[in-house]
This record gives C-alpha cells, structure tokens and sequence, in this order.
C-alpha cells in the first residue's frame, strides 16, 4: 500500500480486495499508468518487460492484470496453466489497434527477408508473426545486438522505431502506427513550462513525436525515467509520459516536485482512458467472480510465445 490519504470507500475497496485476493489465490500487478488507488493495493507495479518477468515467476495461480488487454494476453501466453483475470476487457490500447494482423502481415510480405520486430504493445496475433517482440525498455539493447547489416521490419510505434534508427544508424523499415497520449503532448506547452521552471529536467517517452525528444535531458521507458528522477540530483522535472507515473515518482521521491507535461488540447494531465478504465469496484468484482479471463488460443499462444521468450533471454 502507499502513503496518500484515501476515502472511507476506497480504504473498504481496498480491505475486500486484500481479502479476496488472498481467498482466491491471487496475485494484482499494475502498469504504472493506472490510477494511485490501483497502484496502492497492486502486490507488483511495473512496465510491460518488468510485469512480463514477473508472471513467470510469481507462485500464486491466479494473475489479476490491471493494465491493458495485451498485456494480459501476454501473461496467459508466458504463464497457460495459470488463470489470468483482467477488470475490464475493454481495456484496449490505441497502439495496438493501429496494427492489426492482416496488414501487418501484408506489410511483412511486401519486405522480404527481414527480421521482424513488434513492440509489446500489440495482440497476440500480431505477435505470432513476429521474431523479436520488445518494450521501450530494452528495444534498443536488442536492435544494437543484431549485426550492423541486418534488414528489420519495426512496429507498430514509428516514433520509438525513429528514435532507434537515429541512435543506431539503422534503416528499419516502421510500421504507421502512434500511441494516442504520446502522440498528443504539445511541444510549446512544455516549451513554456520549462520557461516557468528553469531549474526542471524534462523526463521524454520515446513513443513521443521527435520534436518532443529533442528537447529532453532524458528519454526512457517508464522504468528508465522513474529511476532517472531518483538518481537525478535535480529537484524537479517536467514528465512527458502518461500521467499515472507521478504517482510512483512522488511516493519515491517525495522531496522532489514533478510536473505532468499537458497534451496540445488541454491545459490537465495527459492520460490513457483505457488504463483509466481499471477502477477498484471492478477490481473487486473481476476477482470475487473471477472474471473476465484471457483465453488465448494453444496453438496461437506458442507462435505468440516464441518472440516474448527470445526478448526476454535477450534483454537480461
């Protein structure tokens, strides 16, 4: 649990969660940009390559991902003996829906002899027909341990795809796809922000349009920028990511002062509403039903497996 000061409802939420998970045998892991009361009550909080560590090793059956629904597609793929719960299936993710299969498909067909690489943020379908599938936490380890001359294929986020050919050289062909928050923040908002606030670093996501990366002092994964603020000797920050992650960096930075980067069409904090979409009622009800589950097909599942497992042996 966190330190912030809850409601008498959400402390009770969080008590027949505790309760529940415990009668059911069940573990809650939380991505970083779900809401503070979600975080609190998560055993295990993280990015999609920490989350996916995780599963495989974690001893309970039942896996309650709150997050997105790839993301629990990738822990029933990692972990098929163990359930896995999710609060809400219509937690989906605009970077995976800019990718669907059969184009992905179409597109692979039309470069040949490339090696392809998917971004974790995709369906298992699109991850079956992928080599490597990787995180914004270590897409550039793996693409800098291929040979310099290797053809890839990246999808589906152009932006972290250009922002590793312009840190590698490379030429990778990139799949048209974007983040929907990412792709929102307003680089003369946080222009103006940074001249309010001399003193902050600007934290960058690499799924953020390149004019927005050009102008931080570090672009990195969530993991990455949350350890940054920590080790940084800065005292406060401008953070270019989904807002969810203020919540981590202030519990463990609580002498420093972060500032959420606004999107272009507003003045509040850039979020994702479908990981908003995890709410603590829903919690409750997915684990007292145990329901909804992710189902993924065997056959599909082993194809989808393969590449999550080569990201994993090669990004340790």
């Amino acid at each position: 649990m966190g330190t912030k000061s809850y409601s008498e409802e959400t402390t009770r939420l969080h008590e027949e969660i505790n309760r529940l998970k415990k009668e059911k045998g069940a573990v809650i892991m939380a991505h970083y940009y779900t809401n503070p009361e979600i975080q609190d009550v998560a055993d295990f909080i993280g990015d999609s390559l920490a989350l996916a560590r995780i599963a495989q090793d974690v001893e309970e059956n039942v896996i309650v991902m709150c997050g997105v629904h790839f993301m629990g597609e990738t822990a029933k793929i990692l972990c098929p003996d163990k359930r896995v719960l999710v609060p809400d299936p219509e937690a989906g993710c605009s970077l995976a829906d800019s990718c669907k299969a059969e184009d992905f498909e179409k597109f692979i067909k039309l470069h040949p002899g490339h090696t392809v690489i998917s971004y974790v943020n995709t369906t298992a379908d699109v991850k079956a027909l992928t080599d490597i599938v990787v995180t914004s936490g270590n897409a550039l380890k793996i693409v800098n341990s291929l040979p310099d001359d290797e053809k890839i294929i990246f999808g589906p986020d152009r932006n972290l795809g250009e922002y590793i050919n312009c840190l590698t050289g490379r030429n990778m062909v990139l799949w048209d796809g974007a983040c929907h928050v990412h792709e929102r923040f307003s680089l003369e908002k946080i222009l103006e922000l940074k001249r309010e606030n001399p003193d902050a670093e600007i934290l960058v996501h690499p799924e953020c349009r390149k004019p927005i990366q050009t102008v931080a002092d570090k672009v990195g994964s969530t993991a990455v920028l949350l350890q940054y603020a920590r080790e940084s000797k800065a005292t406060r920050f401008i953070v270019a990511t989904e807002s969810g992650i203020l919540h981590q960096m202030r519990l463990q930075c609580p002498e420093k002062e972060f500032i959420a980067a606004p999107p272009s069409d507003t003045c509040g904090c850039n979020e994702c509403a479908y990981m908003k979409l995890n709410t603590l009622e829903k919690l409750r009800r997915c684990l007292a039903e145990m329901s909804p589950e992710v189902e993924v097909d065997a056959t599909l599942a082993e194809r989808a497996r393969r590449p999550i497992v080569r990201m994993l042996q090669m990004s340790r």
